[in-house]
């Protein structure tokens, strides 16, 4: 029988495989997007920045190089310890819970690539959004990197194979219960290896409902990662800027 993982947002974040599977994510375009966000943000260096389920940090190792002070926080303790061997004066990681504010105040916070929305009750949706808040300085700035769903719902593609090295990994995806399911399986040295991802199918009526119920406004919405107006008809993305 395939070994199954329940706890799918620490068990597969934890695996070597979700590094594999994700690993030709366009690094150029990451980097186009966060010159662009700090631009437009005006931030300037040494600015603090909190990256927000920061994975292996890439994000954070950039904006490092773009000279912030970058903490990068994600549950995943794999991928911290991987991301640790990158530290610098102005460049740390943690594992810890984005539920819980973070005991530092920030002029930026990013939560990027869709990692958000992971949680089986809405209510910690919410928690999350005030736990932002709490990590903000009076001026500063949050910004949560959503998929856009109705898009994602409306072109998605129930079953596909993708081959990485010597594994095939054979992924379903639907929609349930308002969820974005995402089912991988696939074999590795003769052991059957079975994970779900799973996303909450939120619209930006529901960001606006978080962050009026946490007394955020609620300043731009883009639609990809050139900054340009979100369209749910047509944006990939759907990037919410808000602040106190």
């Amino acid at each position: 029988m395939p070994k199954e993982k329940n706890k799918w947002y620490i068990s597969w974040f934890n695996t070597p495989y979700y590094h594999l599977l994700y690993r030709d994510r366009d690094h150029r375009e990451a980097a186009l997007f966060m010159n662009r966000l700090t631009d437009f943000l005006h931030l300037e260096k040494k600015d603090k920045i909190l990256d927000l389920a920061c994975g292996r940090g890439r994000h954070a190792k950039y904006l490092y190089k773009k000279g912030f002070d970058v903490t990068g926080i994600d549950l995943s303790e794999d991928s911290i310890a991987y991301a640790k061997e990158y530290e610098r004066d102005r460049l740390r990681f943690e594992v810890f819970n984005m539920l819980e504010p973070y005991p530092d105040k920030f002029d930026a916070v990013f939560n990027l690539f869709t990692s958000f929305g992971y949680f089986e009750d809405e209510k910690y949706n919410l928690q999350t959004v005030k736990a932002i808040k709490e990590s903000l300085k009076t001026d500063g700035h949050a910004v949560i990197d959503f998929l856009n769903a109705s898009l994602a719902v409306e072109n998605l593609v129930p079953t596909e194979t993708k081959t990485v090295g010597n594994i095939t990994f054979h992924i379903e995806k639907y929609v349930k219960d308002g969820f974005i399911f995402k089912e991988i399986r696939f074999e590795d040295d003769g052991e059957e290896y079975f994970f779900t991802e799973r996303v909450m199918a939120l619209t930006l009526s529901n960001f606006k409902t978080y962050f009026r119920e946490a007394g955020l406004n609620l300043k731009e919405v883009f639609g990809n990662y050139k900054l340009q107006p979100f369209d749910e008809s047509t944006s990939d993305r759907l990037i919410l800027l808000f602040g106190k």
